[in-house]
């Protein structure tokens, strides 16, 4: 009987651990939504998970769906009206020839956005200014570039609540102030983007040596459409920015910036809507709400109620070796499962356990900064696989996970130590 009942549980667990591996390994080298989306299918048709339940999973990721698609609408304006080559030229002349520096420029501009237009935006939208950057210096190898606009996406994603869109589901509507969250995270979110830094730096100090980069290059004339482009991510921004500060839900106002932004390039240039559309990248919609199916059957299972009772027992009987414990569980969870999956029923266990604020901090680090140690492990991540695929450029799950196995612990230890220590 205990088997019987405990069947469909099992089934459910089976159905969503083969789906997320079938994101991560890509068997068939079909795309990551076609499994993440098979996986929800499989569950229904099975009748693991009602039709209503499974839409109201769906329905769960609408502000993720609308951010998204604002912030590639935006990436994909500014990519055909010329404002990543324009800004590419202008960071090679910075780099006065120089593969080193020209490397260091574009960590501390993946820095700044990835902490201003979050995670995903630094995915979407730096990656093609890098590849456009690498290619006006005739860079021969541009992968080490590349490599940062991944790694930079998740290790300054909790400098501010808008730098990753996780952060708003693990608090969720326990959100610690402005001026708390920096005394909270400042110091964890400097140390993690430091040590990030210094190993991406030495493990590819041997290709950047031997990289030439050149130091006359023609800067191509920024057109009205392109200047309308930087004016609309200027302006996302600080719509996302203000948002934050109002407590307000940061998917609208996004579409809606990359929804305007695009129209009135459109009216400018009397036409080129389709071509704009036809170029976004909407696999990822499904691949999300694929993965919010996923979390939703799981949840079903009672899953998070087992998740909450063991957090708020451990936080009881020791809350500095839970916050380590919860923050390097999550953070190689994540890498499992995705840390979109994990950071829901995370969040969920963390707001039901009514776990102390340095837990909830560990565990938000761990969503945050855990997935740099795989290829899947994020959706910015994953944004950025599509985006180097775009140029050309690809790399192995083994390949990512070799250089994650270096540069995530290390950055991974010191934000979880300065976050419990202090």
């Amino acid at each position: 009987m205990g088997a019987l009942t405990l069947t469909p549980n099992v089934a459910t667990w089976s159905i969503a651990a083969l789906a997320t591996l079938g994101v991560i390994l890509r068997p068939f080298a079909w795309p990551e939504a076609i499994w993440a989306t098979l996986g929800a299918v499989l569950l229904v048709v099975l009748g693991l998970m009602p039709w209503s339940v499974a839409l109201e999973g769906v329905a769960k990721g609408t502000d993720v769906y609308l951010f998204l698609v604002g912030m590639m609408l935006l990436s994909e304006v500014a990519r055909k009206e010329g404002l990543f080559d324009w800004l590419a030229a202008h960071a090679v002349r910075a780099a006065r020839g120089s593969a080193t520096r020209l490397f260091t420029l574009v960590y501390l501009v993946g820095t700044v956005v990835t902490v201003f237009l979050s995670n995903d935006a630094c995915a979407v939208v730096l990656t093609p200014a890098v590849f456009a950057a690498t290619k006006a210096a005739g860079v021969k190898q541009p992968l080490p570039y590349l490599f940062i606009c991944a790694f930079i996406a998740n290790a300054a994603s909790f400098v501010l609540p808008i730098s990753n869109p996780a952060n708003l589901v693990v608090f969720a509507e326990h959100m610690p102030p402005l001026g708390r969250w920096l005394a909270t995270f400042t110091l964890p979110s400097l140390l993690a983007i430091v040590a990030t830094y210094v190993v991406l730096r030495l493990t590819q100090n041997g290709a950047l040596r031997a990289e030439t980069v050149a130091t006359d290059v023609e800067t191509p004339a920024l057109g009205r459409g392109g200047t309308i482009a930087a004016v609309g991510i200027l302006a996302t921004g600080a719509a996302l920015i203000g948002a934050s500060a109002a407590g307000i839900e940061l998917g609208l106002p996004t579409f809606v910036a990359g929804l305007a932004t695009t129209l009135v390039v459109v009216a400018v240039n009397r036409g080129g809507l389709v071509e704009v559309a036809r170029d976004v990248s909407w696999s990822v919609l499904p691949l999300v709400a694929g993965l919010f199916v996923l979390v939703e059957a799981l949840e079903k299972t009672g899953v998070l109620g087992m998740l909450a009772a063991m957090l708020r027992r451990a936080a009881e009987a020791d809350p500095a070796a839970t916050a380590w414990a919860g923050g390097a569980l999550v953070a190689f969870g994540s890498n499992l499962v995705n840390n979109l999956p994990a950071g829901l029923l995370a969040g969920a266990a963390v707001q039901a356990a009514h776990a102390p604020e340095t837990v909830a901090g560990a565990i938000l680090i761990g969503v945050d900064l855990g997935p740099n140690l795989s290829v899947t492990g994020s959706l910015a991540t994953i944004l950025w696989l599509t985006a180097i695929r775009r140029e050309g450029e690809d790399v192995s799950a083994w390949s990512f996970l070799k250089l994650g196995l270096l540069v995530m612990p290390p950055a991974l230890a010191l934000a979880l130590g300065a976050l419990i220590l202090a």
